[in-house]
């Protein structure tokens, strides 16, 4: 492993348009759960489509619950090692962007500005009215559950529901547009605890390969780009990626 390491960080200190793509893998190191393995979230609960939720309030209040019920590990999650060192490799100048998977925020409080950080399925700290487009805190809304209002609403009237992506909602145009323009244009490719199995965000790693970009794969389980990778790390992000950023000191 050591070998494959020092190649990564060799190929970050070459000074290109480095790009990191995290998946859920990095985030449940700092405990927050993921939807498809067994025991996740959707062994859990069935997901509350987009048009359910805007047509019933039976299905908000049933989608709020759930998020209140996740909650207490969001607010207790905080970066780990391995966000912490892809934020240190900003600093250092040799990361150009972060396109991520997750919902959860922890890059940017490890240290990324927002500008840097594309999150293709959104952010459920999130919350936006789906009338007028007002932002607000999900701390906001978990207060008004906890006081007896099931689906909260809007003083305008309209829907309030984390700035995430759910099933059958539209993927955020302008996001999906910078992370293909950033796969296309990048020297180097670096997935860290993504299985690259839900689209269209497992096109990037392809549209990266396509344009001659190196690419390394840091996941602890199968992915569908193993066999076209130039490096695969079957391992813990949070014990690899300080590595790496240990080699570029």
């Amino acid at each position: 492993m050591d070998d494959k390491i020092s190649l990564i960080a060799q190929k970050i200190a070459e000074g290109g348009k480095n790009v990191v793509f995290t998946g859920a893998g990095i985030s449940t190191e700092s405990g927050i759960p993921d939807y498809r393995s067994k025991g996740g979230i959707w062994d859990k609960f069935q997901p509350v489509y987009f048009d359910e939720f805007m047509s019933s309030k039976k299905a908000r209040i049933e989608y709020w619950w759930r998020k209140a019920e996740l909650y207490p590990d969001l607010v207790k999650a905080k970066p780990n090692p391995a966000h912490m060192s892809i934020a240190r490799l900003y600093e250092m100048g040799l990361i150009e962007s972060v396109i991520t998977q997750n919902i959860d925020g922890l890059h940017q409080e490890a240290g990324l500005p927002d500008e840097k950080v594309i999150e293709l399925h959104g952010n459920t700290c999130r919350i936006r009215c789906m009338s007028c487009g007002k932002i607000s805190s999900i701390h906001e809304a978990q207060n008004r559950i906890e006081a007896g209002d099931l689906a909260p609403e809007c003083e305008c009237g309209g829907y309030l529901k984390p700035d995430t992506i759910s099933f059958g909602q539209a993927m955020p145009r302008e996001e999906v547009e910078r992370a293909t323009e950033l796969s296309r244009n990048c020297d180097f490719f670096m997935v860290v605890g993504s299985t690259l199995l839900v689209q269209p965000a497992a096109l990037m790693p392809n549209y990266a390969i396509q344009h001659g970009a190196f690419l390394a794969i840091i996941n602890l389980s199968e992915t569908p780009f193993d066999k076209m990778c130039d490096v695969l790390i079957r391992g813990k992000a949070g014990e690899v990626l300080p590595k790496i950023v240990k080699c570029m000191c």
